[in-house]
């Protein structure tokens, strides 16, 4: 596996920005494009923390799996009111600019996208957005119901994120409520979601809110909770099982 950071400047955010990407390795001669993963990063995270505190490049590597970890700060990957069009970097110009320095597949079947707590919202607001894009989409700890977070977390740091991001408008009924969407689409239409969270875990409500929406939509979500908390050690074994479930090992 390659390694690589990765800064260039994104015309959507008009700033120079990052990316981590690990890459397989072909073994004498040219490769196939290989399937990808992009891995998201949480509120206080960026590109560089999955490799950082987990094991993903080696757990990628038994999977023939690149993985983008881009980084998008504190947007809850969104055009920030009062800051940059970090959605539309995420889902227009990272893509494009993906494929055209790396050798990756762009075929639904081997695209995929996954996230940990703001993360995992971006991931499935990603792909509830544009369901035609990922074969798979899984999601950890996330605050996934995001209009509960808006309106009942109140920290000053979330308030003050509210407020930046969202300009305090309500979030009910538009793209960044990922209950609503899961009702723009047909289920049969949709990715396939795979929702874990810890019992300990403070965003645990909001995950079993996203449960019960999902079944009242007649989507399908493999959904699984057990012990753990908002923290790494949890994480690095439960993206080692999502990578297993989005391609099995030599699939």
């Amino acid at each position: 596996m390659a390694l690589i950071r990765c800064d260039f400047f994104a015309e959507s955010i008009d700033q120079g920005t990052s990316m981590t990407v690990v890459l397989p390795q072909a073994e004498g001669g040219v490769a196939e494009p290989s399937p990808v993963l992009y891995l998201l990063h949480g509120l206080g995270d960026n590109d560089t923390a999955w490799t950082r505190f987990t094991s993903i490049e080696r757990y990628a590597d038994d999977h023939g799996l690149a993985v983008v970890m881009p980084q998008v700060q504190r947007s809850f990957y969104a055009d920030e009111a009062h800051g940059a069009g970090f959605w539309t970097f995420l889902s227009e110009e990272l893509p494009r600019v993906v494929s055209q320095f790396f050798r990756v597949s762009t075929r639904r079947e081997d695209t995929f996208v996954a996230g940990l707590s703001m993360g995992g919202y971006g991931a499935f607001k990603w792909a509830l957005r544009d369901p035609s894009r990922f074969a798979a989409a899984a999601s950890l700890s996330a605050p996934l119901d995001i209009v509960e977070l808006q309106r009942t977390d109140d920290r000053p740091h979330i308030r003050e994120i509210m407020a930046r991001v969202f300009d305090d408008r309500d979030l009910a009924g538009t793209g960044d409520d990922l209950i609503h969407l899961l009702g723009t689409h047909a289920p049969a239409e949709l990715p396939r979601l795979l929702l874990r969270c810890g019992t300990e875990d403070h965003t645990l409500r909001y995950n079993e809110r996203f449960v019960a929406a999902c079944a009242a939509h007649g989507v399908a979500l493999d959904s699984g909770f057990a012990p753990g908390a908002h923290e790494w050690a949890y994480w690095d074994a439960e993206i080692r099982a999502v990578l297993e479930w989005l391609r099995p090992a030599n699939g």
